[in-house]
């Protein structure tokens, strides 16, 4: 039944988009639009700001009913270092966003998105030329990826059925500083590694390019990623790419010795500037992209404990 909802929901005229738990472009952009307007001014770690949305996401985790996972509550604190520009605030107050479904499984898949982003431009890795006192948006990087997160959340919390898998929903923090955050739970991890079957990673989903389509990276990182998408068919346009050990926290699990998968429209000419808006971003593919994961996520649910391969 739930491969059936999956197919259907690539028609954009299938009644089940009406399923209150299948990914929605209205909420999607109410996500989006939330965390990159200008209220939040950038998301720069240590921000208020930043606490703020690190509230946002803890709300909707509590309201599907996501058990809290972290040290304290939803939250797993710890402090942030800005390396690449000199700041007299270089140590900076961190936290990640941790929420749980517990199947009563043995292994647990990992799905995760970084929540912060430039902030005032103050912090280092803008694109802008004199950044310092314009707010970094970041609607794709990474809004987008967190809208997602949280639509995930809600299709494997509300759709009624009870997975072979626990899923651990993950909003890193400080990853802009260099994947802070998902080293901080790697090496503090509220649920055992050994139990960790995958990671999905959602970075920059949000500015579809139909010439290129969406990336998956990290297709080489078990022997099972190929059969799984073998045939898998999508409303939008996708590739896959072996390496696991780039581009955002995926590269953090893959040094782990965890399956990964890392998904991603690609770059383009507002990445890290001021000019990454909510309006730029395709909230229609981007839906599509989650109905591609779900189904991606469900194949592999039907599968034993992946076993990690170096890719070479």
């Amino acid at each position: 039944m739930k491969k059936l909802i999956a197919l259907l929901g690539l028609l954009a005229s299938s009644p089940l988009f009406g399923q209150d738990y299948l990914p929605s472009t209205d909420r999607i952009s109410t996500h989006i639009k939330t965390l990159a307007s200008d209220q939040m001014k950038g998301r720069g770690t240590g921000s208020k700001e930043n606490d703020k949305a690190a509230q946002y996401i803890t709300k909707e985790f509590r309201k599907l009913g996501l058990l809290p996972m972290g040290s304290e509550g939803y939250w797993q604190p710890f402090t942030a270092r800005v390396k690449k520009v000199l700041v007299t605030d270089s140590l900076r107050k961190a936290k990640n966003v941790i929420g749980f479904i517990n199947n009563r499984a043995a292994n647990t898949i990992v799905i995760g998105a970084h929540y912060d982003h430039l902030g005032m431009g103050r912090q280092g890795s803008s694109l802008e030329p004199n950044p310092e006192g314009k707010i970094h948006n970041g609607a794709d990087d990474n809004a987008s990826g967190v809208a997602g997160l949280l639509e995930l959340a809600r299709y494997f919390s509300k759709n009624g059925v009870k997975e072979e898998y626990n899923f651990l929903f993950i909003a890193f923090g400080a990853e802009e500083l260099g994947l802070q955050g998902s080293r901080y739970f790697l090496n503090n991890p509220t649920v055992p590694l050994d139990q960790l079957n995958f990671m999905i990673c959602m970075d920059m989903i949000g500015r579809y390019n139909p010439e290129r389509g969406v990336g998956v990276g990290g297709v080489g990182t078990s022997d099972a990623w190929p059969g799984i998408f073998e045939g898998q068919e999508a409303s939008i346009k996708y590739f896959t790419d072996r390496a696991g050990n780039g581009g955002s926290d995926n590269a953090a699990f893959y040094a782990k010795g965890i399956p990964v998968l890392f998904f991603h429209t690609g770059g383009h000419e507002d990445y890290h500037k001021p000019t990454d808006d909510p309006e730029k971003i395709d909230l229609k593919s981007e839906a599509g992209i989650l109905y591609l994961e779900i189904k991606v996520i469900e194949k592999a649910l039907k599968l034993p404990k992946m076993t990690f391969t170096t890719v070479q």
